[in-house]
């Protein structure tokens, strides 16, 4: 996420950042927790997130009781799931050929690595998790898992059908303020509400089968890792409106991809939002001749995320659309009821 880093042991995961997608941090680092601290007059306030341990606050979202992945899924997801899906029994077949050992190196790994949260390790950490689980419909939460880590990220796994479980490193917990923190954990949530571990990682296998094939393979496995990077950049959209479901705030969501494009916990107070929105207008702007075009292209295709200041610049979108106000306005609905 943002920082290039040794290969992974293991092919299989999201990350909520910039990098590439088969790139994660080995590294080890020690953190602080951060305090909170007032922005100057003008900018966005960006409090610091306090120590872990301590309980947080109730959340006051409102829940959607009723919700589908595809209620949220951008379009290009949208698209490119309709296709797999039209695959008779691609995912099944998925599931098969991946199998269980994969999944049970990750746990072994971390548990043996990691600090697994739940009521009584971390709190904080796990109401967030559970708050974000109902606000999205999730009846079950994946379990949660913090690594010691220098490089911010967060990333899941889910690939057997058994429990799925998400990562966090401790650097990106200390960067982030409780809310921006909840939503990249509602981001990887969105993962596996729209069931994306299977097809990417099916789409994977593909991709690195297609190298075997004799003369026309290479070929073939660039066409398919193109695809490939298209639809998990479009994925990550989707997963970026979910981490909106929960926040409730597009500002929340465009703090974070900011502070994963600059941030640090000594900068946190002084970053403004507006700002940030702006450089996206201007990245647009700058982009929209062809040769733009052509470096633009040239930029992205070969990036597992679109770029943090398009990912900004969409959620503002979004979060002004009548597809987001009607499913607030759903959510409210069914929160009123339970109420009465």
């Amino acid at each position: 996420m943002g920082s290039a880093s040794s290969p992974p042991p293991y092919p299989i995961g999201f990350f909520y950042g910039v990098s590439d997608w088969s790139k994660f941090g080995g590294y080890v680092s020690g953190g602080v927790a951060l305090e909170k601290k007032k922005a100057p007059t003008g900018s966005q306030s960006v409090a610091r997130v306090p120590p872990v341990c301590r309980a947080a606050a109730p959340s006051s979202s409102n829940v959607f009781r009723d919700l589908d992945a595809d209620d949220f899924r951008h379009p290009l997801d949208k698209q490119n799931t309709l296709l797999l899906r039209a695959i008779p029994g691609l995912n099944e077949i998925g599931k098969s050929l991946l199998g269980s050992l994969s999944e049970q190196i990750m746990l072994l790994e971390n548990i043996g690595t990691s600090v697994l949260v739940s009521e009584n390790q971390l709190p904080e950490l796990h109401l967030l998790m559970t708050e974000a689980a109902s606000i999205l419909n999730i009846k079950s939460p994946p379990d949660l898992y913090v690594r010691q880590s220098p490089v911010p990220n967060a990333y899941t796994l889910a690939i057997s059908g058994k429990r799925p479980f998400v990562v966090v490193h401790t650097s990106l917990v200390e960067l982030l303020t409780r809310k921006e923190l909840q939503a990249v954990l509602a981001h990887e949530l969105g993962h596996l509400k729209c069931d994306h571990g299977v097809w990417l990682t099916f789409a994977n296998i593909l991709m690195l089968g297609a190298y075997t094939v004799p003369g026309i393979g290479g070929m073939i496995a660039q066409s398919l890792e193109e695809q490939l990077f298209r639809w998990i950049r479009s994925a990550e959209l989707t997963c970026d409106r979910a981490a909106l479901l929960v926040a409730q705030d597009p500002k929340v969501v465009i703090s974070l991809l900011m502070k994963l494009c600059g941030g640090s916990p000594s900068l946190a107070d002084q970053l403004n939002v507006d700002a940030f929105l702006e450089q996206a207008r201007s990245y647009d702007r700058a982009s929209s001749s062809p040769m733009g075009w052509y470096i633009r292209n040239a930029q992205t295709r070969q990036l597992s995320h679109p770029l943090p200041v398009l990912r900004a610049r969409e959620i503002d979108e979004w979060s002004r659309s009548q597809e987001y106000k009607k499913l607030l306005n759903r959510a409210n609905g069914v929160n009123i009821v339970k109420k009465i």
